[in-house]
């Protein structure tokens, strides 16, 4: 009989060859990347899974009961998405057995990220975790595969230097912002839409002395719930571009399906603060704000890619850290590969 664990497979997509103009379109929402879950699960052949949907990366872990089965969940994917399955082939990655292990483990720990070292990553794949165990998705393998590199991450961030430098979205926004304006007291921060890194990211403008701070969101709830933790005030999103022009740094975190601030909304709140500065952070996938804004005199637009290019400037530096973490996951990956084999072994005893 062949092994189960034969068939333990990763497929997904991610910055590390996917423009971002395509990661828009296999981009999803929450509640679809839990809809794709579940029906994954009802397939024929799949006996646990996982989906890790975030602004970078696209993954769907798995335990199928044989290759074919694995096989397939590239193409429905496609077909739930309705995008051509040539185009997800294209820039799709898969890993099987101990490199699927291996790859989980970087992941969690930051190594594979677009920003190397972040840890943002390890929460919202312990989120992806709670919610696919939670709707009995994961089973005793997958189980154990998170559960088992959420200890490997911690050991390599705590065992070497990968973690140090400007490694965050947050960081990275503040130190530009500091360049455009200087002090940042005088400088008022509009964040679109609830979502955690731009949360994050306004906090870290707060911590570094921002004091007005103003939330938008297509929730009205949540805008004025995230606005009150924030210490700011709420907007209503139906009004927030007739406000523009009282913003010197927008952020961009919705959910929203295309972009909500195009060229011309924006040279016209331009003409309206004449001499003054615009900094935009799109942090949104799909994107908040159309890339042709750049063109507008006096704004500075920065979306994801940019601002990993920029926190990814000391990785030289950072390169033996990152080898002293990676094997450190080596050494986990297979420690955990030999613990499945043996509990799988026992089981058919």
């Amino acid at each position: 009989m062949r092994s189960e664990l034969e068939y333990l497979f990763v497929l997904g997509t991610s910055h590390h060859a996917t423009p971002l103009d395509v990661r828009e379109r296999f981009a999803l929402t929450p509640e679809q990347a839990l809809e794709l879950q579940r029906q994954l699960h009802e397939q024929e052949g799949i006996r646990e899974c996982l989906v890790l949907n975030t602004c970078n990366r696209l993954e769907i872990y798995g335990l199928a009961q044989d290759q074919a089965a694995a096989d397939a969940v590239g193409g429905f994917f496609s077909q739930k998405q309705n995008i051509p399955e040539a185009l997800f082939q294209q820039y799709a990655y898969s890993h099987n057995n101990l490199e699927a292990l291996q790859h989980v483990l970087e992941v969690s720990c930051g190594l594979d990220s677009q920003m190397v070292g972040e840890t943002e990553i390890f929460g919202q794949l312990k989120q992806a975790y709670s919610l696919a165990r939670d709707a009995r998705c994961t089973g005793n393998v997958l189980n154990r595969l998170f559960e088992k590199s959420f200890h490997a991450a911690k050991a390599a961030r705590s065992q070497t230097g990968i973690t140090r430098g400007q490694i965050s979205v947050g960081n990275v926004a503040v130190d530009l912002a500091s360049r455009i304006f200087g002090k940042l007291k005088e400088s008022r921060v509009l964040l679109l839409g609830s979502g955690e890194v731009g949360e994050k990211t306004a906090q870290a403008l707060k911590s570094r002395g921002v004091d007005d701070i103003s939330v938008s969101s297509r929730t009205f709830e949540h805008a004025h719930q995230l606005a009150h933790n924030l210490g700011g005030s709420a907007i209503d999103f139906a009004d927030f571009t007739s406000q523009l022009e009282h913003f010197d740094i927008i952020i961009g975190s919705t959910s929203a399906p295309g972009a909500i601030l195009d060229m011309a909304t924006l040279r016209n709140t331009m003409k309206r603060r004449p001499d003054r500065p615009c900094f935009l952070i799109d942090l949104a996938l799909p994107r908040d704000f159309d890339p042709a804004v750049e063109d507008v005199e006096n704004v500075y637009l920065y979306n994801l890619d940019d601002l990993s290019n920029i926190a990814n400037e000391n990785l030289a530096a950072r390169k033996a850290e990152i080898d002293k973490a990676r094997e450190i996951l080596k050494k986990h990956a297979w420690a955990l590969w030999l613990q499945l084999r043996r509990r799988e072994l026992m089981r058919k005893a």
